[in-house]
């Protein structure tokens, strides 16, 4: 499975962003979805999952109420709206792709996007 993020950008504190990540290859699989985040001189960090259905979904505490995932089958994609942005969710965003359940190590997933960008200036 390869995965291509898309969607990152700069924009403002308060201001939103949508992700993007395009899953193309062996897609017949129920994979659950997830996004992770690093930022510089930290390390990558859980930020939500997703279902195969879309009926589950998990999010970290620092982004509930703010960010939504979502997924299209039928197109391969999943996305991450991002609404009320902060400097601290400055970060390179990753899509991964792993088997059930909803699960929030980045070991346990096991494919990965390359990251997009997004910068919150204050």
């Amino acid at each position: 499975v390869q995965l291509q993020a898309s969607g990152g950008g700069l924009v403002q504190a308060g201001g939103s962003l949508r992700l993007s990540c395009v899953a193309s290859g062996r897609t017949g699989s129920r994979y659950i979805m997830g996004w992770f985040r690093q930022a510089p001189g930290k390390e990558r960090e859980f930020v939500s999952a997703i279902s195969w259905s879309g009926n589950s979904t998990k999010y970290t505490d620092s982004v509930k109420g703010r960010f939504t995932i979502s997924r299209d089958n039928a197109k391969n994609t999943v996305f991450l709206q991002m609404n009320s942005l902060k400097p601290e969710d400055t970060a390179v965003y990753y899509c991964a792709a792993g088997s059930p359940p909803l699960v929030i190590m980045p070991y346990q997933y096991d494919y990965w996007g390359q990251g997009t960008l997004v910068t919150v200036s204050s």
